[in-house]
């Protein structure tokens, strides 16, 4: 158990949160009606679409391919362990059959519930599953346009704003998670997403906590599902009333794990397959295999997890992309996973162009950049009993630690120091991992 631990309240609720640093690797999916788009999850707000305009991907919407069992034997080949699904995205649209709105999955052309087959078939595979909640939602008309709203250069939207009761859309959103956190089962994860209350725009204040009501919906949370691990972006504050459950850093590794108030947290990363959330036909940023699996060990050496998120097409399917990128991970984690579940940090410094993670006393090293014959690790001479590649198993040499330089290859050695025999070519694995066995 890693020191993440320490954030939970009670010893129950900790129990029931333990999963998530031995799990360590899940699927974030990002699926709603900007997948017909297909140029990016926040089109309406990039190029400022009407409620009445975006209207067209509403009577269009029908992914009559859409398999969640498909999606699930993917997440569980390609080596992940729970997910997180957007049941709504800011543009208000529910996957859901919400008895609080007619925007919804059921009133479109394919008329049914999305998130019921969701939870049966993740579950069927062994994945725990979460929901994605979005605090904004650009088609509630109780929602005040502000500086993120696609009406927000609307020359009446002041006036519009008139009208609008943001504490109406306060209950909407507790009524929308009541359903969410009582009809599906037990619930892992719950991400809300997001809130910018220092984002004025055109005397259009931002939103943060007392517009969302935070603090009456996380204990409605609490009371529902107390095993539940909350996203931290309901603009919560960190004076210890509110214990943070996860901290969500997002497009990026951290150079050092997070904290708060200096105390460990625990924390995930959340990244994409490419430079889009939501399904983009045209975007051509999409990570290289060394990138996909380097973002995870990065990750792990941190102590975070790390949800990787697809966008499926308007049809309901992964694309060839997709498919590749978690095929990538399943091909990585097949050999590899022990560096991964239930690892975290070590002490011990790992050379340039590495990484560790540790469990126990198998320490991993990463070969993110491959070196020429040798690795030099300080602090570890005379501490490994044994070497060898996780991929295959096969034995790993070192030289003597007690020879001051080896007489065959001059290199110097000295005390403290374990230094690595590796063969010229680098295995046919994307970032090579060796395990070194400890001595007790």
């Amino acid at each position: 158990m890693d020191s993440a631990h320490t954030i939970s309240g009670s010893a129950g609720v900790a129990d029931g949160k333990a999963w998530f640093p031995q799990d360590r690797f899940g699927m974030f999916i990002h699926f709603g009606l900007y997948a017909l788009a297909a140029r990016h999850e926040w089109v309406q707000h990039r190029e400022e679409i009407s409620p009445e305009n975006y209207r067209k991907y509403f009577e269009n919407f029908d992914p009559d391919l859409y398999d969640p069992k498909e999606w699930a034997r993917r997440a569980r080949e390609a080596g992940m362990k729970y997910v997180v699904l957007t049941a709504k995205h800011h543009e208000g649209f529910c996957l859901w059959d919400s008895k609080f709105t007619d925007y919804k999955a059921t009133n479109t052309p394919y008329g049914k519930d999305l998130l019921t087959a969701y939870v049966e078939a993740f579950r069927a595979e062994g994945l725990k599953v979460g929901f994605y909640y979005s605090l904004i939602d650009w088609h509630h008309p109780q929602f005040p346009i502000d500086g993120i709203h696609p009406l927000r250069n609307h020359p009446d939207a002041i006036e519009m704003n008139k009208s609008r009761d943001v504490r109406h859309y306060a209950e909407y959103m507790r009524n929308q998670v009541t359903e969410l956190l009582t009809g599906f089962g037990e619930i892992s994860v719950i991400w809300f997403d997001f809130s910018y209350p220092n984002r004025e725009y055109r005397g259009m204040p931002g939103k943060g906590r007392n517009d969302w009501e935070s603090e009456e919906l996380i204990g409605l949370v609490r009371k529902l599902q107390p095993n539940i691990i909350v996203g931290d972006r309901l603009d919560l504050p960190t004076d210890g009333n509110f214990p943070k459950d996860l901290a969500t850093p997002e497009q990026y590794t951290p150079r050092v794990a997070p904290t708060i108030n200096g105390q460990p947290v625990r924390w995930e990363v959340c990244h994409t397959l490419s430079g889009s959330w939501g399904y983009h036909r045209d975007e051509g940023t999409w990570k290289d295999e060394g990138q996909l699996i380097n973002i995870l060990v990065d990750t792990v050496a941190l102590g975070g997890n790390l949800l990787m998120n697809v966008g499926p097409t308007a049809r309901g399917t992964f694309d060839a992309r997709a498919n590749k990128a978690l095929a990538t991970y399943g091909e990585w984690m097949d050999v590899n996973s022990r560096s991964i579940y239930g690892a975290g940090p070590s002490e011990f410094k790992a050379p340039n162009g590495t990484k560790f993670t540790q469990k126990g006393n198998r320490l991993y090293l990463h070969l993110q950049n491959w070196p020429f014959r040798h690795v030099h690790i300080e602090g570890l001479g005379r501490k490994v009993k044994y070497a060898q590649f996780l991929h295959d198993a096969s034995e790993i040499h070192w030289l003597d630690p007690d020879a001051e330089v080896d007489s065959n290859i001059g290199v110097a050695v000295g005390d403290g120091i374990l230094t690595l025999e590796l063969p010229v070519l680098k295995p046919d694995v994307v970032s090579p991992v060796v395990e070194l066995i400890l001595k007790d």
